[in-house]
């Protein structure tokens, strides 16, 4: 499922029977060392993994997955076996280190998202201000932030509560602006949806998320504060980057606020495409790195533990390792010191 592989194409990589690969899954035949090696060979990873105990399964129904009616049946088993990857590390560093306790709210009462965006910006005493590091923010409130190395534009992020602690995975193939939104909109699933949404209606959920998101980054006191009374397209692309939000995303805010009439904002958002705004973000903001796994890397070091010893211990390849914290933890060097995560021994 990692590997999106079906047994037929396992089968064919590795010469041996689609059959034998059936029966191997579900525990029919005990391989012998020869077959274990031509998995390990075929698969990328060690020998040690196949013996390892049965890795804790995610409940798919309690999985917030975005972009899903665009996801294929493969991507879609990628993404859950990096999560279970994922909870295999995250159980190894919360052995080892004392991270930041949970701190969210259940917000699963309120029917007004901007009210919810409002409740939880005041329980962490945020203001009205711009948050400078949202990935930052989201760790220091307990949520394990993890990557995702898809490099496919089809999976966007994916949340969800495991042992009452909240993990949130992001596909960092999107531009920094898309990530740090898709980063509270699964804080808004996870406060929001904790219990479960509007049942059968999967639109109307994600609607909520993306609502919360636009309101917790945009604050509608902020944004009217600081909006012009002509604003054209020129003036969006300035104004997104207070907030460090892509320019779409920057004139839905200013049109669901009513600053924008509908007219206007249709105009905007042609002139944007026009100018790549669609596909991408030009001249965009620095992508957020990580608070914890920066510390994490630089315990580790201060120990003489690589990654590769690591991953070694997770029975894993390196690979897999590096996906789950690429693009969140930046370049790996020598630790100074920055206090606030603790070795547990």
């Amino acid at each position: 499922m990692r590997r999106r592989l079906t047994a037929k194409g396992l089968a064919d990589i590795t010469k041996l029977s689609p059959m034998t690969i059936t029966r191997l899954e579900k525990g029919e035949n005990q391989p012998d060392e020869g077959t274990v090696d031509r998995l390990a060979a075929a698969l990328g990873y060690p020998s040690e993994f196949f013996f390892s105990d049965d890795p804790e399964s995610l409940d798919t129904e309690a999985v917030s997955f975005r972009s899903l009616t665009k996801m294929s049946a493969r991507e879609r088993d990628a993404a859950i076996s990096a999560g279970i990857l994922g909870l295999q590390l995250s159980d190894w560093v919360e052995g080892r280190f004392s991270l930041p306790p949970v701190d969210l709210l259940d917000l699963s009462y309120e029917t007004d998202v901007e009210a919810a965006a409002r409740s939880l910006r005041e329980h962490w005493g945020l203001g009205e201000r711009p948050v400078s590091n949202v990935i930052g923010l989201l760790e220091t409130k307990g949520i394990k932030v993890f990557s995702l190395s898809e490099n496919t534009k089809t999976v966007d992020a994916f949340s969800f509560w495991r042992d009452a602690k909240p993990y949130v995975f992001l596909n960092n193939f999107k531009t920094a602006e898309h990530s740090i939104f898709d980063s509270v909109h699964e804080l808004g699933h996870l406060v929001l949806h904790r219990h479960g949404g509007p049942k059968g209606d999967s639109r109307q959920v994600e609607r909520e998320a993306n609502a919360f998101a636009s309101a917790f980054l945009m604050p509608a006191n902020d944004v009217r504060a600081r909006a012009p009374r002509f604003i054209d397209v020129n003036m969006v692309v300035k104004m997104k980057s207070r907030w460090r939000v892509s320019a779409m995303a920057m004139a839905y805010r200013l049109h669901s606020l009513g600053r924008l009439t509908e007219w206007q904002y249709k105009s905007i958002c042609i002139e944007l495409g026009r100018r790549g705004y669609r596909s991408g973000e030009p001249n965009g903001v620095e992508r957020e790195t990580s608070i914890v796994w920066r510390k994490v890397l630089d315990q580790l070091w201060k120990q003489r533990v690589s990654k590769n010893e690591v991953a070694r211990q997770l029975n894993i390849p390196l690979d897999e390792l590096e996906g789950l914290i690429w693009g969140l933890a930046g370049p790996v060097t020598p630790p100074v010191s920055r206090g606030g995560l603790s070795a547990v021994h």
